[in-house]
């Protein structure tokens, strides 16, 4: 029988099982600039016991001049076997930012064929809440064996996304902020103009979490934020957003409603609004 990895785990759960051989804890914790914090800098301070840091600036594609896209599956096993990771390993990703990128390193992993990954609902800000231990001690990890795949379904590039938009072929759904959406919020990065991709919706992807606990909204709860969204949950879906880390959000909230097959654009606004002939809607 083949096991099934839950998407998202409890602190109750992972506090239950901290030190279990096959789990890898990895913190994916990232800021925008505008937030004004080191999440490396974070995590040195404190992480939870045995956490690993994963850098999504580092374990990316060097050549790229866009932020934090995906590496090379080379690149991706070479950095996941450093950081302790086995073929069999069940990795948690946490973050301290909302689901900002634990969401996103969620994916990655699924993306080079490792479905044994799960986020920690809630991240770090609910296990300090509830007062569970924290550590700055280093963590050494003893190198693991990772063979990397690939799945191209779950990655839109910009060709596939200039086909798309606004063709309606497949539902396009954003995750930045309202405002940014409709172009009367100013873009956090120099030279990208404001507005969204032809034909696509707009779910902020803060509106998938519950503020006081800081976990993931229910799922009956998320099918009816999608729907009012005008998406239907199980169709086919790219998600985008300013730098293909919260679109990653929406993706997890959907893989939740039993679509597995979302993809994410990867280069998302920061690509699209940066150059100049690509078709820009702002308003609506």
């Amino acid at each position: 029988m083949t096991e099934t990895i839950p998407s998202l785990v409890s602190t109750e759960w992972l506090a239950q099982r901290l030190g279990s051989p096959d789990l890898v804890l990895l913190d994916g914790s990232f800021f925008l600039p505008a937030q004004g914090r080191d999440a490396r800098a974070e995590y040195a301070d404190a992480h939870i016991p045995d956490a690993r840091f994963f850098d999504i600036d580092r374990i990316a594609d060097p050549a790229s001049g866009l932020p934090h896209m995906l590496p090379s599956p080379e690149q991706f096993a070479a950095a996941a076997a450093a950081l302790g990771v086995d073929d069999r390993s069940h990795v948690i990703v946490y973050d301290g930012n909302c689901f900002m990128a634990s969401a996103r390193v969620w994916w990655t992993f699924r993306v080079f064929g490792h479905d044994r990954v799960s986020v920690l609902d809630g991240g770090i800000e609910r296990w300090r809440m509830q007062g569970r231990p924290l550590t700055g001690a280093s963590v050494l990890p003893s190198p693991g064996r990772f063979a990397a795949g690939y799945r191209p379904g779950l990655v839109c590039g910009l060709g596939r996304m200039r086909e798309l938009a606004g063709s309606g072929a497949v539902q396009i759904l954003d995750a930045r902020s309202a405002g940014r959406f409709r172009g009367s919020e100013p873009e956090p990065r120099p030279g990208v103009r404001g507005g969204h991709i032809p034909g696509s919706l707009n779910l902020p992807h803060r509106s998938l979490v519950d503020e006081d606990s800081r976990c993931f909204k229910a799922d009956d709860e998320l099918a009816r934020l999608f729907r009012a969204a005008g998406i239907a949950a199980r169709e086919p879906v790219v998600t985008t957003c300013g730098s293909g880390v919260t679109a990653a959000i929406l993706a997890l909230g959907l893989y939740r409603l039993g679509n597995a097959g979302v993809a994410v654009y990867d280069g998302s606004w920061t690509e699209w609004g940066g150059l100049p002939d690509m078709p820009v809607v702002a308003g609506g």
